[in-house]
């Protein structure tokens, strides 16, 4: 079986925590990492403050294979995520000559001032390596398993696509949908000695209430596919029991 490959992701950002911007990278994210076989183990959700962002950052590397960051890295004076990466890593913050020059050369193309501020954007831990942002160009970086991302989500998903083919994927988890017609009050005992007598899955009890009834929709999940087809058979069973006469 494949290594298990694991990812954190960090969001930059006092709009967010203060409610006034509502996050929508979050999903996408877990979404491409479970396609990819990558587990997303932890989100964090850090203010626009330096000393914060890089001890998230520095805590999260240490732990798992991958970091993805988004947010903070535009042209305005609150936008320091570069500074407190650089400062995680112990590096300088300085201008990415790659980055300069193409910033100025598309401005002047399109007649506008490179002014101090748009310059802000050519900024990163110096040793940095791009990574390409082909919705507004301003690139964002990569310093070790580090992936330094824009908040908004367009540009987001842009550059994670660029990022996606440079990651080594993980084995991918397997997943079946078992229907119980029963809420968790009813299984809750049975389902919790399945789910010990299968380590190697992870069984998921999520209620739902329809129509003046609550039933469960249970999910069952492996890397193993004949791990996945025990735990299947033996919650299935469980049901046929509970709905067998007495």
């Amino acid at each position: 079986m494949s290594e298990i490959v694991t990812a954190a992701m960090m969001v930059i950002g006092d709009e967010i925590l203060s409610g006034r911007t509502k996050d929508k990278n979050i999903g996408h994210l877990a979404d491409v990492m479970t396609a990819i076989g990558i587990d997303l183990k932890e989100v964090r959700i850090v203010p626009d403050e330096e000393d914060e962002i890089a001890a998230a950052v520095n805590a999260l590397r240490a732990k798992y294979t991958y970091v993805f960051t988004t947010g903070g890295i535009g042209p305005t004076h609150d936008d320091i995520t570069a500074d407190s990466i650089a400062k995680a890593f112990g590096v300088p913050c300085d201008y990415d000559a790659k980055a300069y020059k193409m910033l100025e050369e598309s401005y002047a193309a399109r007649g506008f001032e490179y002014t101090d501020a748009r310059k802000r954007m050519a900024r990163m831990p110096v040793g940095a390596e791009h990574i390409d942002n082909p919705v507004s160009l301003a690139p964002g970086f990569r310093i070790g398993n580090v992936h330094v991302m824009a908040g908004v989500p367009a540009i987001f998903q842009a550059m994670l696509d660029n990022v996606v083919p440079t990651l080594h994927g993980g084995a991918v988890m397997l997943s079946e949908t078992v229907h119980c017609p029963y809420g968790e009050g009813t299984i809750g005992t049975q389902l919790g000695e399945i789910q010990k007598a299968n380590p190697d899955t992870i069984i998921g009890s999520y209620p739902k209430y329809l129509d003046g009834k609550f039933w469960t929709e249970l999910v069952v999940r492996s890397r193993s596919p004949q791990s996945l087809a025990k735990a299947k058979a033996e919650v299935e069973a469980m049901l046929a029991a509970i709905a067998a006469p007495a």
